[in-house]
């Protein structure tokens, strides 16, 4: 047999010693393949795409990301779309293979868009449209990304629908979107960066030429009471329904309207967790959060099956994405029987692709 020397054994004893010690590596899963792994149960995840994935234009820009996705979920479709400050508007494809910058109009590539929606008019086109906190406006674009309309500051003197929101903009309160849906013709608005924090509405009166105008109903408000808000950051319609979801990030809440403003109820999430927005993809959702209970870790992303709380995917810790410290946008998709989020860091900005790996 052959002898090894003392001082090489020590130095492998050594080695052992220090991988088993250093705090960088993840306590995470790992895959029979190897790679790290994220979450519970049928909802584990592993990292299948980083920022490389993306076009160099918003590679450079990346570390601005303050936005989110919008999904095309028509049959035969799943483009998502999400907007960077200083690139423009990307695309991802369908099968998730390939992003491309889409040509996006001087007032928008230059500034934030906080979020991002994708949605069809009563005649069968397609929009998406942007919420621009820093321009303080509204941008609706077609899916080539064509500027079609934008949504201004409500003049002092318009009827809002609720007295708060009307004397606010007479006396020419700020108007921050943050986020923005649309059911049965109206755009749903949230306004959660503002001291207003009501969610706001506005008619789309057609959409070929298209215009839209600023509707009389107003609600939600500052404050932590039953259909108040902490801040009204994002806003979803679940698909096949006609309720509105805002997540209200600093009250650590998910709360539901109908269409007509009235309070429903609400869905608490993990204390601390600041939820920044929600989407649904059939029985499950997934919520981005921008901060977790322990603020010494990165944030959480949550998956949700009917409303229960089934997976906590740790990007930072547990998948290694040093940037994922908070998560401001998360989107589920299906593909093969498998599921993927498309997650988006915020402050530094990052991007990854997940993957759903089986045990």
């Amino acid at each position: 047999m052959k002898r090894i020397p003392i001082s090489a054994l020590f130095m492998g004893l050594l080695a052992v010693s220090w991988i088993a010690g250093n705090k960088t590596l993840s306590n995470a899963a790992q895959t029979p393949g190897g790679g790290a792994v994220s979450g519970q149960g049928k909802m584990k995840f592993r990292v299948l795409y980083t920022s490389d994935h993306l076009p160099p234009e918003a590679q450079k820009v990346l570390t601005g990301a303050h936005g989110g996705f919008a999904v095309d979920l028509r049959p035969g479709k799943g483009e998502s779309y999400f907007a960077l400050k200083g690139a423009g508007i990307i695309q991802i494809s369908a099968d998730l293979k390939k992003t491309r910058m889409l040509d996006t109009d001087g007032a928008m590539k230059n500034t934030n868009l906080h979020n991002a929606m994708f949605w069809q008019g009563k005649d069968g086109n397609s929009f998406l449209t942007f919420p621009g906190n820093e321009a303080n406006k509204v941008f609706t674009t077609t899916v080539d990304g064509k500027l079609v309309h934008t949504l201004g500051t409500p003049e002092g003197g318009t009827d809002m629908g609720h007295p708060a929101a009307t004397d606010y903009f007479s006396g020419r309160g700020n108007f921050i979107p943050t986020d923005v849906e649309q059911l049965d013709g109206l755009f749903y608005i949230t306004t959660g960066y503002s001291n207003l924090d009501f969610v706001l509405t506005a008619r789309i009166l057609s959409t070929s030429p298209f215009k839209a105008a600023w509707h009389d109903l107003a609600f939600g408000g500052r404050g932590a009471g039953l259909g108040q808000l902490g801040t009204g950051h994002g806003i979803t319609v679940p698909p096949g329904t006609k309720r509105i979801d805002v997540a209200d990030r600093s009250n650590s809440e998910i709360d539901r309207y109908t269409r007509h403003g009235q309070y429903l109820s609400t869905l608490k999430m993990p204390l601390g967790s600041f939820p920044c927005d929600t989407f649904y993809l059939g029985k499950y959702s997934v919520v981005g959060s921008l901060h977790g209970p322990d603020r010494g870790k990165g944030a959480p992303i949550y998956i949700m099956e009917n409303d229960q709380l089934i997976s906590t995917i740790m990007p930072k810790e547990d998948l290694g994405l040093k940037n994922f410290q908070h998560i401001h946008n998360a989107v589920l998709r299906e593909l093969g029987g498998k599921m993927y989020v498309i997650a988006q860091a915020w402050n530094p900005g990052d991007f990854a692709i997940l993957e759903q790996v089986s045990n």
